[in-house]
């Protein structure tokens, strides 16, 4: 049996945390089991070593950035094998050029390619846990290249992919995936099981468990996820394919919030071929991301168009629709403080209703909806961002997803 375990930055923070992520990898081992270990750079490394190079240049070459941050995995990867090694166990530290995880060269967001097998299976049929470095990979050209934020969790799975071991164990500070966020509801409890189509809303939604492309590549692959503590012992939650009886079982499986959205509305558009294509085309060459775009019926030969950006994005995109708009005669507006609040679950394919009863509760606690986006299996409202935190303990209560509800049932 194959194991690939990928450990967070608060997870390897210090020698003690490294310490007891080698004890576990020798408890697998100990079980027969082939191991291994992806590891990110220790917390707020890699914030340390980026504020390095913004500290001598402006726009640091992005070439470099890479070959910069790169080394923060590379350390925690030494310092594991280190431990390892100490503990009487062979270890063998391999990074992403010797391995050969191949991406692209888009530096700073690399996309992995491929991972080649021969090396790390020679070194595993050696007996050896094998430690990797996440979020790099190398290019054609031998380049140093990063994965981008979270990248390590693409590590994992691309590995786990290649090699089709049996199972990836994504170890952070959370015992699993929770149906809304336990700091803002109380009541908030861990799932057994979620499927890749619900964990891909849900992370594409604001929660932030996993990074999203590493759910996109074990849904392609097939590999099954496990989210546990590396801190605390626990079953943690299985990321797995949709299974018949989690979709009879339950309507809504989670609840996401979101505060960092800002709504931009385009007034008095002329209601032409192309003016939509103008406007979100300027936003695209600037890389500004579009979430919800909402279009008005036309009246009077004008529309008018709202659309939403986080609110990182938010002052630079109104420039941009100002500008466009001023040119069409057309009126900006901005607002910086919503929050959008979403309900997701498979269930939702098989039950009607579910709309109209999120768009009562959130009525019944006096909140507004400004937006409403939807999927098959998931609704999305933008609100103000002071009623979020009311939003989603109202509609978890009410969706019979608190413990004591789930309690009662069983």
């Amino acid at each position: 049996m194959l194991v690939v375990q990928k450990y967070g930055g608060t997870s390897v923070r210090d020698v003690q945390r490294i310490q007891n992520v080698a004890r576990r990898a020798i408890e697998y081992k100990k079980r027969g089991m082939d191991v291994i270990v992806v590891v990110s750079a220790m917390s707020g490394e890699t914030d340390r070593l980026l504020n390095l190079a913004h500290d001598i240049a402006k726009f640091p070459d992005l070439r470099e950035v890479d070959v910069l941050i790169s080394t923060g995995e590379q350390v925690t990867s030494a310092l594991l094998a280190i431990t390892l090694l100490e503990m009487g166990h062979k270890a063998i530290s391999l990074l992403a050029d010797q391995i050969r995880i191949v991406s692209d060269s888009n530096y700073g967001f690399a996309r992995i390619a491929s991972v080649e097998e021969q090396a790390i299976r020679a070194k595993l049929t050696e007996g050896n846990i094998i430690i990797v470095p996440g979020f790099q990979g190398v290019d054609e050209g031998g380049n140093i290249t990063t994965l981008g934020r979270g990248g390590s969790d693409t590590t994992a799975v691309a590995l786990a992919a290649g090699l089709k071991a049996d199972v990836c164990e994504i170890y952070t500070d959370v015992d699993g995936v929770y149906t809304t966020d336990p700091n803002i509801c109380e009541k908030a409890r861990r799932l057994d099981k979620i499927s890749y189509d619900e964990m891909l809303e849900m992370a594409s939604l604001g929660a932030k468990v996993l990074q999203i492309r590493s759910v996109e590549l074990a849904q392609k692959y097939n590999v099954p996820i496990l989210v546990k503590s590396s801190l605390v012992e626990g079953e943690g939650t299985l990321v797995c394919k949709e299974e018949t009886v989690m979709m009879e079982k339950v309507v809504i499986s989670g609840i996401t919030y979101n505060k960092n959205e800002a709504k931009i509305t385009v007034n008095r558009v002329p209601d032409q071929p192309g003016i939509a294509s103008k406007i979100f085309t300027a936003l695209s060459d600037a890389n500004i991301v579009v979430d919800m775009i909402v279009q008005n019926v036309s009246h009077d030969g004008f529309n008018d168009i709202t659309f939403t950006v986080l609110k990182a994005d938010a002052k630079k995109a109104f420039k941009i629709t100002d500008e466009l708009g001023t040119s069409m005669g057309a009126k900006v507006a901005i607002d910086e403080d919503m929050a959008k609040v979403s309900i997701v679950g498979l269930g939702m394919r098989s039950h009607s209703g579910v709309a109209s009863k999120m768009f009562t509760v959130l009525s019944a606690e006096g909140i507004n909806i400004e937006l409403i986006s939807t999927s098959e299996i998931k609704i999305s409202c933008v609100i103000e961002s002071k009623y979020g935190e009311l939003a989603v303990r109202a509609l978890h209560n009410n969706f019979g997803l608190d413990a004591e509800d789930v309690a009662e049932e069983t």
